[in-house]
């Protein structure tokens, strides 16, 4: 393979991403100033945290020479659709790993079929064997049989110890900034970052968008693998999911529509209006001490 290695000079990111305060009176009235850190504006189709993500894995990928890429995601999966963007771009074919083989035989969705369009090869299997994939004999056995021997293999929402990396350097940029940095959670690799690259006395607070109250463990865990041991301040705060993954209920669509309009950012609904959704209700219930600046990451683009 003669690709180049530089991936900045290929994918050509613009870190790093503005910070834009917000006049809002959800938050003003109680003493709370709220700035938006515009990581969708990092990349135009590897936004915010998949830019921060992937890039480290796909230098890693690059630089061991390896000729496509593998990785995994539900039906909806963000991820999946910019590490298709990011294979496309590149000019490295893909294959995802697509939990619930019951989609097989189903017509794609909107994102699985962006996904389809970028190029990215979809193998389906049952969601029994995808929730095995973390065990080193399942997951060879999977990527075997998704017919992506050799491929460099980036794991579910692209967390891992190089990803933790690429995320501290987001936390860095926000150093000063805020004395509380918050973030939607999938994975947990955004937040085991952002933590470990913020400043001593600030704090980053995790908005959990899945049910189940698992996420925790997995932060202290990537934190272990990408630093040995914990890293930074970080909390979570859980009870903001609306339901689930990819559930977004109509007053959490309303609200999102709401805080569009009145302040010209597009607001992604599956990670990003959860997140400020949770910001408004934490400061009205007296959460953030006045005086208090939050600054929210701003994720993606719907």
């Amino acid at each position: 393979m003669n690709r180049p290695s530089n991936l900045d000079a290929l994918l050509q990111p613009r870190p790093p991403s503005p910070l834009q305060e917000i006049q809002d009176e959800r938050f003003e009235r109680h003493g709370v100033r709220l700035l938006l850190k515009r990581d969708d504006l990092v990349h135009p189709e590897l936004p915010g945290n998949k830019w921060r993500k992937l890039a480290p894995n796909l230098r890693a990928a690059l630089a061991g020479g390896h000729e496509r890429l593998v990785t995994f995601g539900g039906a909806y999966s963000n991820h999946l659709r910019a590490t298709a963007a990011a294979g496309r771009l590149l000019g490295m074919p893909t294959v995802g790993i697509v939990r619930g083989d019951e989609l097989a035989g189903r017509p794609l969705n909107d994102s699985l079929a962006r996904c389809a369009a970028d190029g990215m090869r979809l193998h389906f299997v049952s969601r029994s064997e995808y929730r095995r994939k973390a065990e080193p004999r399942e997951l060879a056995r999977l990527v075997d049989a998704a017919g992506a021997e050799g491929a460099y293999v980036v794991p579910e929402g692209g967390s891992n110890a190089l990803a933790l990396g690429g995320c501290a350097e987001l936390g860095r940029e926000l150093r000063g900034a805020a004395d509380v940095v918050a973030v939607a959670c999938g994975t947990g690799g955004t937040l085991a970052g952002l933590a470990a690259g913020l400043a001593p006395g600030q704090r980053a607070l995790g908005v959990p968008v899945l049910a189940g109250g698992f996420l925790a463990a997995e932060i202290r865990s990537l934190q272990a693998a990408a630093f040995g041991g914990p890293a930074g301040e970080w909390t979570l705060a859980e009870d903001f999911h609306h339901g689930g993954y990819a559930r977004v209920p109509a007053e959490l669509e309303a609200f999102a529509a709401d805080f569009g309009s009145r302040h010209g950012v597009p607001v992604e609904r599956i990670y990003v209006a959860k997140l400020l959704w949770a910001l408004a209700e934490l400061t009205a219930s007296g959460t953030f001490p006045r005086g208090t600046t939050l600054a929210a990451v701003v994720t993606g683009r719907p």
